[in-house]
């Protein structure tokens, strides 16, 4: 059934020029849309700073849970084992299917901005979904991957506001280092 899936997605890959350059385009650069809301949030009001910082965790619990993973865990992307629609860029051959870090990352972010600010988190689940469809289309990651990965980006942005408090110290101690600098810098 994944690769039934997979092949539906994928079958479209190679097909419209048009259809290639946006997934691709979707997978490649979505980051910077991420970065770019990332940004904007942190010059609003100082509730908005703890937030990116709070984002800044998640996503780093998530790559290195990621990269965990990835250790203990191979699974061949479809290309090695399948005859696909393969579109570039090519990844390692090394690189475990799963989890996709592009997803995972994503979610994570999503889900991290939904807790402060829900109609942001949603639009970028939208763009989550955009990501993780892409990854399909381009023939590097399974429907399972993808799926996996959304719940590693989703669980982990969760458990990290649950353990809200562990984080406080850190996130309070950039929040001061940051503060501190900008004032000395304006004097």
């Amino acid at each position: 059934m994944n690769y039934r899936i997979f092949k539906v997605i994928n079958q479209f890959a190679g097909n419209s020029r048009i259809l290639d350059f946006i997934m691709i385009t979707i997978s490649k650069r979505a980051r910077f849309v991420f970065l770019f809301v990332l940004l904007f949030l942190w010059y609003r009001n100082g509730i908005y700073k703890k937030m990116t910082l709070y984002v800044g965790v998640t996503a780093s619990v998530t790559y290195l849970l990621s990269m965990v993973f990835k250790l203990f865990y191979f699974k061949p992307r479809p290309y090695l084992n399948h005859g696909v629609h393969l579109l570039p860029p090519v990844p390692s051959k090394k690189d475990s299917s799963f989890p996709s870090k592009h997803t995972a990352l994503s979610f994570a972010f999503a889900a991290s901005v939904f807790v402060y600010h829900r109609i942001l988190g949603l639009s970028l689940w939208l763009i989550s979904i955009l990501v993780g469809l892409s990854r399909i289309w381009m023939g590097q990651h399974y429907p399972s991957d993808i799926i996996g990965s959304a719940i590693l980006g989703n669980v982990t942005s969760f458990v990290v506001k649950l353990t809200e408090q562990l984080w406080t110290p850190f996130v309070t101690s950039i929040f001061r280092s940051y503060t501190h600098f900008r004032s000395s810098f304006r004097q």
